[in-house]
């Protein structure tokens, strides 16, 4: 599957409680493009972002039509995670362990600190706290350090993914708070990806070949220089628009495939991209 009829990009948020009801920075922006148009659309909630993205799975199949989502959130985890967590080195078996135990309410509450804190306590070592790290200093949780306090080595885990070797803008799976974390988007992103996941029609991407409808990891700072200079007074909202449109038009004009050939790790996910800027940037110009 190298051509896709649509492609939307979501920019996730782990945020604790609603977003403003004025469309704003730091929240859910979904960006979507196919041949009639594009469009940004604002999300105050992750349940009302997610089904927005499950209305369009399944409008895209009853027309017959093929979809490529893109999820700003990492997708997995470094070797070895899955299999001392779950039992299974696989991906899907941790985002199904994690739709499981994450509590995500409508208005945003969640349990994401807690849960990082029990994973960690399965991989404490006498060496070393288990590999997740920060937290607001608020919260009482002696086995989540507000700080990164972890001897990767201890635990025999790669404090970074192999994509993220390639993409060193992109911070570390394990960082859930501060500037630029994307590890709690990823904790309260997964379980959602393991709900679509369930549609016969989806697949999700490197885990799975494309197909009809595709999830894949993205991140759109890989665009940034287009983004700073897009005239948007939202970054969240240009990111979105701008890494949609560049997605479609490599599709469309047949150039995708490149962007999906098999990363080296696929246990671990990959950012759809990843080493392609230079043509992304190309299909805005």
């Amino acid at each position: 599957m190298q051509r896709f009829d649509q492609v939307i990009v979501a920019d996730w948020s782990a945020s604790s409680a609603l977003s403003p009801a004025r469309a704003s920075a730091d929240a859910i922006w979904l960006g979507h493009i196919d041949a009639d148009g594009a469009q940004s659309t604002y999300h105050r909630s992750r349940a009302s972002a997610e089904a927005a993205l499950s209305q369009a799975i399944d409008s895209a199949v009853v027309k017959g039509q093929s979809l490529l989502i893109g999820c700003d959130f990492p997708m997995g985890y470094p070797k070895g995670f899955a299999a001392r967590l779950t039992g299974t080195a696989n991906a899907r078996a941790v985002w199904a362990w994690l739709a499981a135990h994450i509590e995500d309410a409508p208005d945003n509450r969640n349990n994401r600190f807690q849960v990082a804190a029990q994973i960690n306590r399965h991989f404490a070592t006498a060496a070393s706290k288990g590999p997740f790290w920060g937290r607001p200093a608020r919260l009482n949780l002696p086995d989540l350090s507000p700080t990164k306090s972890i001897n990767y080595n201890a635990l025999n885990l790669s404090e970074r993914r192999a994509v993220e070797t390639l993409v060193p803008r992109a911070q570390p799976v394990w960082k859930l708070y501060t500037t630029g974390a994307a590890g709690s988007q990823g904790l309260i992103g997964q379980p959602m990806i393991h709900r679509l996941s369930q549609h016969p029609t989806v697949a999700v991407w490197p885990f799975d070949p494309p197909a009809q409808i595709t999830l894949a990891e993205v991140y759109p700072s890989l665009i940034s220089t287009a983004v700073t200079a897009d005239p948007a007074a939202i970054k969240d909202e240009a990111q979105v628009r701008l890494l949609a449109q560049a997605l479609f038009t490599l599709s469309q004009q047949n150039r995708l495939a490149p962007l999906l050939d098999t990363p080296p790790c696929a246990e671990e996910g990959w950012i759809l991209g990843a080493g392609h800027t230079a043509a992304l940037l190309a299909a805005l110009s």
